[in-house]
């Protein structure tokens, strides 16, 4: 009995990981806290500003955090929304980043602050720390990479289309009659994510609702027919991008 509830406390633990975590083994994430400042941030709060110096990492312990990223036009788009788990921020080893996109608060965040110096010299001790954190910064860059692709090759209601594919692969929770996302989205803020009004937003969902390829269960939105979604921004029937790729 007792292996059998420890191989429970073990899957339970690795089910709750989420973000850079899922990178790294125990040692790696207690390795990177240790060099952590932690601070407690209030909703509405910005971390730090598109084109300012990139001199830290910040690791979000609770609350989300909004990216949004500055266009030509003056408009801004919401790149993201990073939960517990995630590590946002410019990091490329050398000095001199800058960031590429704004971070705000959503909530109210638990944050843990990482100097860029410290960790170049944890991953200089730790090179095998190093190797998986590479890893994961490519990983990083291909999720905004696809994104931009779907944003750009699929008008707005492909955008859309994806956009709920991501968030069912990032936080969804299967049920008896489809996907239900466990975060609510709303209208303003699907809109900033693809470039749209929020009236826009409101009739491409009504439209998906009046199709039955979603439905609303208390504020969150319901997949019901994954497949109608997929066809709208192009997914392959088969080869689907893999789920570490397709997420918000």
């Amino acid at each position: 009995m007792g292996a059998v509830y420890m191989e429970k406390l073990v899957k339970s633990a690795q089910a709750e990981r989420t973000g850079i975590d899922l990178f790294l083994t125990e040692e790696h994430i207690e390795l990177l806290k240790s060099i952590m400042t932690w601070k407690k941030v209030k909703a509405g709060s910005t971390l730090f500003m598109e084109g300012e110096a990139a001199g830290q990492l910040y690791y979000i312990r609770s609350g989300r955090v909004k990216l949004r990223k500055s266009t030509e036009d003056g408009k801004e788009l919401l790149l993201t929304i990073q939960r517990r788990g995630d590590l946002i921020g410019e990091f490329g080893g050398l000095g001199g980043e800058d960031h590429n996109y704004t971070a705000e608060t959503a909530d109210a965040c638990e944050i843990g602050v990482i100097q860029g110096k410290e960790l170049e010299g944890l991953m200089t001790r730790h090179g095998d720390l190093a190797v998986q954190f590479i890893k994961w910064f490519g990983l990083k860059q291909r999720i905004m990479e696809s994104r931009f692709r779907d944003l750009l090759l699929y008008g707005k209601t492909g955008a859309l289309a994806s956009t709920l594919i991501r968030a069912s692969n990032t936080c969804g929770v299967k049920n008896e009659n489809g996907i239900l996302l466990n975060i609510k989205l709303n209208h303003t803020e699907l809109g900033e994510m693809i470039g749209a009004t929020r009236e826009s937003v409101n009739r491409m969902l009504t439209s998906l609702k009046e199709q039955g390829t979603i439905e609303m269960k208390e504020g969150k939105i319901n997949i019901l027919q994954m497949e109608d979604l997929r066809m709208m921004c192009g997914c392959p029937e088969e080869g689907h991008c893999p789920n570490e790729i397709c997420r918000l």
